[in-house]
């Protein structure tokens, strides 16, 4: 993965004079999930880790971003998250729902979801199971690691294989001329938000007529 700091988005002064206070409570929801049944899908079941530049949306954004994909799908619809975990642990919440979802994600940690989890390294954009069809997804959701224009272009590559058309994207307001020029995306009204505050503005971009303005 790129390890140049200045494409990470970077966290407010005040989370990081929460991060010591963040990991005890970590230490501790750890200790109560051992102990006591818990929801696999919710947001933070699986921690944020910051070092791969993750940082989970809060759980309005989740369920609003979640609530469009089903949508845009329509009946029997088919959904890839890319990058994009907290969105696709709300559409598993919605269980029952006409559509089926998989998740593209580096992280090995997410592959306790089974065959809906499919490793994925952005510097590999096309490095995927052959049993992933292109054009093969009604919505691509994706929210590159990095904002830098190596990771959206590379990004980028994958969705366009992935989709049948619809776009939706999610990635720093400063990224915007990128976003159209790789993917002819436009910014959304809607603003996402985090659970835990970034310093960088995210945005919203699709390239259809969405629920997000």
């Amino acid at each position: 993965m790129d390890d140049d700091g200045d494409d990470i988005p970077q966290l407010s002064s005040h989370t990081l004079a929460a991060l010591q206070e963040f990991y005890l409570e970590q230490q501790q929801r750890e200790g109560m999930k051992t102990s006591q049944g818990f929801n696999q899908y919710s947001i933070g079941s699986i921690e944020e880790d910051w070092q791969l530049s993750q940082f989970w949306y809060s759980d309005e954004t989740a369920s609003r971003l979640a609530d469009e994909a089903v949508v845009a799908a329509g009946k029997g619809g088919r959904i890839a998250c890319v990058s994009a975990p907290s969105v696709y642990q709300k559409l598993k919440e919605q269980d029952g729902k006409d559509f089926s979802v998989c998740i593209l994600e580096y992280d090995r940690r997410f592959s306790v979801y089974g065959e809906e989890f499919i490793f994925y390294d952005y510097n590999h954009p096309l490095k995927l199971p052959e049993n992933l069809l292109p054009h093969s997804f009604d919505i691509v959701i994706a929210d590159p690691p990095y904002l830098s224009e190596e990771c959206l272009q590379k990004t980028a590559e994958t969705i366009k294989y992935l989709t049948k058309g619809k776009i939706l994207l999610c990635t720093g307001a400063i990224m915007e001329e990128q976003a159209a020029k790789n993917l002819g995306v436009k910014i959304c009204k809607f603003i996402p938000k985090h659970a835990r505050n970034l310093a960088n503005e995210f945005r919203c971009y699709v390239n259809y007529a969405s629920g997000l303005d």
